[in-house]
């Protein structure tokens, strides 16, 4: 039978005031002379709860009852509740360790590894020069757990990857920047969002002199180019024509087409076979994709709107960046299983039917 797992009964009760809510005293140390308690507080907010804790500290004599002793008594914010916790949940785990040394403290929990808090780049710095250990590899691959062990550190870094990069993305447009450069940055990082099918940029970006591409992907399949075309997500996308009751691009919208009929005419004649100083840059019928302004407040039928005007221009398609960011949370929706499967998601290219743009 199986060790049914642990349930414990949280309290919460409300104080006399009404203003706030507390959770039951817990004593973490007592003496015949001495006791430290800690109680915890919930106080409510417009948007949110907050929680913090008060150490009290209490003193007796002889004969007397506890009275508190307001020099070890310590109230800690709701910030410092949180690093108090933090420090003891990463710390504790050394006890269980015989010797000094420094450790890399990895959580497991339902078979896929939990890498939240951790900078990517320094963790697998890290794991690679403790695997460079001979004994260690020498163990793994006695073991046979290699493969499983690689494929839930590669799984579950792309994964973390993933998430940062949607939450910034997302709370870059929610609190309204607008500047060029920053989506350029984060487009160049997280080249994946446009779809499984690009996973790298190209470091090339000048077709001819004076002519400069703002992203140029290759194809994961035929390794053919493609490129994007960044505007600012504060330009219109569509605007609406009351006399003839229909939707239409805007001038910003209207103009990033037209450059990027340039940079595909460009692109056919002087790198069909790959470009002058660059020969693996094949760009062989490339498609241009042009991702500017915002959707989220759109109706139904301004998307589709979007959705068939899209259809009708050949090898250019035009997509918001809250477009952007819904593909790139869908795209970790199907990766998100897949932790647990090798992640075979990656290799998965939904097609052009998939994107409701």
């Amino acid at each position: 039978m199986s060790e049914s797992p642990e349930v414990a009964k949280l309290v919460r009760k409300t104080a006399s005031s009404g203003k706030l809510d507390y959770v039951p005293v817990v004593v973490l140390n007592e003496t015949t002379r001495t006791k430290l308690h800690i109680l915890g507080f919930l106080i409510p907010h417009s948007d949110r709860t907050e929680f913090k804790v008060k150490l009290e500290g209490f003193t007796k004599t002889k004969g007397s009852s506890w009275v508190e002793d307001k020099e070890k008594t310590i109230n800690l914010t709701e910030v410092s509740t949180l690093k108090l916790f933090k420090y003891l949940q990463s710390h504790l785990p050394l006890a269980n360790q015989g010797e000094a040394g420094e450790f890399i403290l990895i959580k497991v929990s339902n078979g896929s590894v939990d890498l939240t808090g951790h900078d990517p780049h320094s963790l697998v710095a890290a794991l690679t020069k403790v695997l460079s250990h001979s004994d260690l590899v020498e163990h793994l691959a006695s073991t046979e757990l290699t493969h499983e062990l690689t494929a839930a550190l590669r799984g579950s870094i792309r994964l973390n990857e993933m998430r940062s990069a949607v939450a910034e993305l997302r709370s870059r447009l929610g609190g309204g920047d607008t500047a060029e450069h920053t989506y350029q940055s984060w487009c160049e990082k997280h080249c994946w969002a446009f779809g499984n099918a690009y996973v790298v940029r190209d470091e090339v970006r000048a077709i001819t002199t004076g002519d400069s591409i703002d992203l140029m992907l290759p194809n994961v399949i035929a390794g053919y180019r493609d490129i994007v075309e960044l505007k600012r997500p504060d330009m219109d996308v569509l605007l609406y024509d009351k006399a003839h009751k229909n939707f239409y691009f805007s001038a910003d919208v209207s103009k990033a087409v037209g450059q990027c009929h340039r940079y595909l005419d460009m692109l056919h004649d002087f790198a069909d076979k790959g470009l002058l100083d660059h020969k693996e840059v094949v760009a062989y019928h490339p498609r241009a994709t042009i991702v500017i302004g915002r959707s989220h407040d759109w109706t139904e039928e301004k998307q589709r709107a979007l959705h068939g005007l899209n259809r009708r221009m050949h090898g250019i398609t035009v997509m918001t960046y809250d477009h952007l960011l819904s593909q790139g949370e869908r795209l970790l929706e199907m990766m998100a299983p897949a932790a647990d499967s090798e992640v075979e998601a990656t290799s998965s290219v939904p097609s052009d039917d998939d994107i409701p743009w």
